[in-house]
């Protein structure tokens, strides 16, 4: 790897990125970042503050194309470890960066490695033609590293720095090291959704240039989930706009100056290709640069179908014509956030939705672009009729939205709140699985589960239960040999495995458990779908299972799902606190 003129090593970088974790202040952090960034040059800077907020691509936030096992030979071929060495590893650190430090320590490169040098192969590695020339770019940038340089090449590489760096501290940071305005970091970080050139644009003093980049997707605005009408109500405080909660994928679609219309996954993937009918609909039904919020559903004459159906749209880059038939897909927007020119996210929803409605979207796109049913709740009982009328038109539930709230990127306020089935499901991911009895002799089907012990980056993953029903036999199959390729442990019959397979899991009620690490377990814990259009980090944490725990012991009327798909009502009964589980 030749040197890479004018940059600055990575080892300042590493040492940074050391002294920040090592510290818990959040001013130390702060200050730390600060005075790193502070004298780096432009192209080292939009490097740096990319890598510290956990993405390897500086401009993009597209994915290295490297899963675990990839990375893992790399390592391999660069350190000389074999497979039980690399596992043991893993399993010492449950952290890929820690690990290759460990396997490279006192490794001694030729020369330096640079910032520069680093995201140059980050970028080559992207655009490897394929998962063998990735495979080997990786070693060698790791056979140019220190042990202390690899441990953030992997982390980097897996999209985690773990050092308690919150977006939040990054944009202190940017504020602190060019003396700017911390509200003025954050709108033009909202705007540009890059951490890279909203640091640039810090340093030349010129935040107030940023503007959405129409073909560069921005995070999704989250909402937050609450247990009941009573808490919607509660929370809201006033007039309540509300939306059924559709049972899709989130997408984001960007319609570009020169007509192209691009469809953006949650995870800020392209997914234009696996859509090609929504595509078609907003070239037809977006006259002018648009960018709109909204969920992918599976829709015919009317009706949401299954999600079951759309599952089989999920993945396939080039659908055939038949699946195309089969499985019609809409697009329903929700929200607009530019429009001709016009930046919306700053605007009140009230202004959104009208700008949205004026475009006339199910008139110009022959009903593959629909608008959001939209309707107000002023008490509890029109709360738990919405919810109704909802699950009764084959949807997950409701949103409750602030008719004032601006539109807040990536950010989980109280502007939007979620009504799904009250302890009825969370995400968690999978740390460990099981091979299965009977008809399900010879593949992995049982699967042991856990929650985060909080939203704090790196935070320690707690298991909460088991689930062995609800994947579809090929579904089970094909997991099977993912899991295959990813465990760290294997004892026979059980086995550990890198946690990234995020699941949608549904219960009737959380109980008191000393079986797992969480200190709960699940009754009748079932599989509802796999979640890849999430992150491990994006799983639930223990602050919301305490708080559903704690919902249900309040004997509230609960709304969960029947087998049937009905809308069922439970009313929790007794000291939810007293029950306990053996067998989770």
């Amino acid at each position: 790897m030749p040197p890479t003129s004018r940059s600055t090593p990575f080892a300042a970088f590493a040492t940074t990125a050391e002294a920040v974790g090592a510290t818990r202040s959040k001013i130390a952090k702060r200050d730390l970042l600060a005075a790193y960034l502070r004298d780096l040059p432009d192209g080292d800077l939009v490097i740096a503050a990319t890598f510290l907020a956990g993405r390897p691509l500086a401009g993009s936030d597209e994915k290295l194309g490297l899963g675990w096992v990839q990375q893992g030979a790399a390592l391999a071929a660069a350190s000389g470890a074999d497979e039980g060495s690399m596992r043991a590893a893993y399993l010492r650190h449950s952290d890929f960066g820690d690990a290759a430090a460990e396997l490279l320590a006192g490794h001694e490169p030729d020369r330096p490695l640079t910032v520069a040098d680093v995201g140059e192969a980050f970028r080559a590695i992207a655009g490897a033609p394929s998962s063998e020339a990735r495979v080997t770019l990786m070693t060698d940038l790791f056979r140019a590293a220190t042990a202390v340089e690899a441990r953030y090449i992997g982390r980097v590489a897996a999209r985690e720095t773990r050092i308690g760096l919150r977006e939040g501290l990054l944009e202190e940071g940017i504020a602190a090291a060019f003396g700017a305005e911390l509200a003025a970091v954050r709108r033009a970080h909202m705007l540009v959704a890059d951490p890279g050139e909203t640091a640039l644009l810090a340093k030349r003093g010129a935040l107030e240039e940023a503007h959405l980049r129409i073909g560069r997707p921005i995070r999704f605005m989250l909402a937050t989930p609450v247990a009941d009408a009573a808490e919607v109500m509660r929370r809201v405080g006033g007039e309540a706009w509300i939306e059924d909660k559709y049972d899709g994928i989130r997408a984001q679609v960007h319609r570009t100056p020169d007509g192209e219309v691009r469809l953006f996954s949650r995870d800020l993937n392209d997914i234009s290709r696996s859509f090609p009918e929504v595509v078609a609909a907003g070239r037809a039904a977006l006259g002018r640069p648009t960018v709109l919020d909204g969920e992918l559903v599976p829709w015919r004459e009317g009706s949401v179908l299954d999600f079951a159906s759309l599952q089989t749209r999920l993945g396939r880059v080039d659908p055939s014509a038949e699946l195309l038939d089969q499985v019609p897909v809409a697009l329903v927007a929700f929200d607009l956030l530019h429009h001709d020119g016009r930046d919306l996210l700053e605007s009140p929803l009230r202004e959104r939705r009208a700008a949205l409605e004026a475009l006339d979207l199910p008139e110009r796109s022959g009903e593959r672009f629909l608008l959001a049913r939209l309707a107000t709740a002023a008490d509890d009982a029109a709360v738990e009729r919405a919810f109704d009328d909802a699950r009764e038109r084959h949807n997950e539930g409701l949103m409750v939205k602030d008719p004032a709230s601006v539109y807040q990127p990536g950010r989980r306020g109280l502007g939007w709140l979620k009504l799904k089935k009250a302890l009825a499901t969370l995400d968690c991911v999978v740390v460990g699985v099981e091979w299965g009895h009977g008809k399900r002799k010879g593949v992995l089907s049982d699967y042991t589960f856990a929650v985060r012990a909080s939203d704090e980056p790196g935070a320690e993953l707690l298991t909460i239960g088991k689930a062995y029903t609800g994947l579809t036999d090929a579904e089970i199959a094909t997991m099977t040999e993912h899991f295959k390729g990813i465990t760290l442990r294997d004892f026979g019959r059980y086995r550990t495995v890198v946690p990234e397979v995020v699941v949608e899991i549904a219960f009737d009620r959380l109980m008191r458990s000393a079986r797992h690490r969480s200190g709960y377990a699940m009754r009748f814990p079932r599989i509802v779908r796999i979640r890849d259009d999430k992150t491990p980090a994006e799983i639930d944490t223990m602050a919301g299972v305490d708080a559903l725990f704690a919902a249900q012991a309040t004997g509230r009327i609960l709304l969960a799902t029947g087998a049937g798909g009905e809308t069922e009502r439970i009313v929790a009964i007794g000291e939810a606190g007293d029950a306990t589980i053996g067998d989770a």
